[in-house]
């Protein structure tokens, strides 16, 4: 029997199988809601970074799995509002006006099946979260961009994506901007620098393991952000406790500045809408498109940066590598939207 398509349209987009007719222009790549999805990312992208930067530099709080743990209490409860209240759905294809909300909102069988991608989750939200610390946000986002590379290897090993030679000319222009840009920060920190490392490692296993958990589940994005938090809430509260940083917090002298608490839960807020927008661009497009969107978002990450935190003296090695890094970016959406 055929469903009421009324009864289908969720409030929400969610990452249903995109149509022909859905393309930016004819013979491009990407469909308009692929292309709303990667705008959606890097509006999100650049704000949190700047909240998270503000959070933990500018009033130097000395725990980022905190804040981790407040985002990701805070996405379950909004995704627990909006479903009780029908605004959206869990399940691909799944009717709002048929569903009862107070039923299980995920089988414990499909729980089990997305843990490979919720512990991804976990490790990439924890590295990026301390990742940003240390590193001037200018340079961050320069390191940031080698993302792209372990993204296309890890969606080789997993799924077998090739791309075509315009395609990885376009990622190879990216990184090389990346060293480039990095060869005379005067500020190196090892440290600092693997953890960055070790953040994009997570980031490539993340975003390749995406699509696939999500079509093999039948989650759609906020599916998919549930059980994130859900499986890793615990887990994270877990280590918080162990390593005494919930003590730490208590002791925090700006706890309760307003500065700070409004710094704080816009934090959680981007967070909330920047998990949905990697889901939806992901699934959309690709797990590459999603590494390129997060290197051309960076042209106003490194502007701002710059303007709000400093910490970056601009030679002309970084400008060399800011510029080919950005040209990379460019040259890859420009072929993604032609289809080449």
């Amino acid at each position: 029997m055929a469903s009421n398509p009324s009864k289908n349209n969720l409030l929400l987009p969610v990452s249903d199988p995109p149509r022909d007719d859905e393309r930016v222009f004819k013979g491009s790549g990407m469909t308009k809601r692929g292309a709303h999805a990667a705008i959606s990312y890097m509006s999100c992208a650049v704000l949190l970074v700047m909240f998270n930067k503000a959070a933990l530099s500018s009033y130097s709080f000395p725990c980022a799995n905190v804040i981790t743990l407040f985002q990701m209490i805070s996405s379950c409860t909004f995704l627990y509002a909006l479903r009780y209240w029908n605004i959206i759905s869990f399940h691909g294809g799944e009717s709002l006006a048929t569903t009862d909300n107070t039923s299980t909102l995920v089988p414990l069988k499909t729980l089990v099946h997305t843990l490979p991608l919720a512990l991804t989750y976990l490790l990439y939200m924890l590295a990026t979260m301390e990742s940003v610390r240390g590193v001037n946000v200018p340079m961050y986002t320069t390191l940031r961009r080698t993302a792209v590379a372990f993204t296309m290897v890890m969606e080789y090993v997993l799924a077998g994506q090739r791309y075509t030679s315009s395609i990885v000319g376009s990622v190879a222009l990216i990184v090389l901007g990346a060293f480039i840009a990095g060869a005379h920060d005067l500020s190196f920190d090892p440290y600092a620098y693997a953890i960055v490392l070790v953040a994009n490692i997570t980031t490539a296993i993340y975003l390749a393991t995406i699509a696939r958990t999500g079509k093999s589940s039948g989650l759609n994005s906020f599916g998919l952000m549930w059980c994130n938090g859900i499986i890793c809430g615990p887990f994270l509260l877990f280590w918080t406790f162990i390593r005494g940083d919930w003590q730490t917090t208590i002791n925090f002298p700006y706890l309760f500045s307003p500065g700070f608490l409004v710094v704080l839960l816009l934090s959680c807020a981007l967070a909330f809408l920047l998990n949905y927008s990697v889901f939806l661009n992901t699934t959309l497009n690709s797990a590459l498109t999603q590494s390129i969107c997060g290197n051309l978002k960076d042209l106003f990450t490194v502007g701002f940066g710059w303007i709000l935190f400093g910490g970056l003296p601009f030679d002309i090695f970084n400008i060399v590598g800011q510029l080919l890094g950005f040209m990379g970016s460019g040259l890859y959406a420009y072929y993604k939207l032609t289809g080449k």
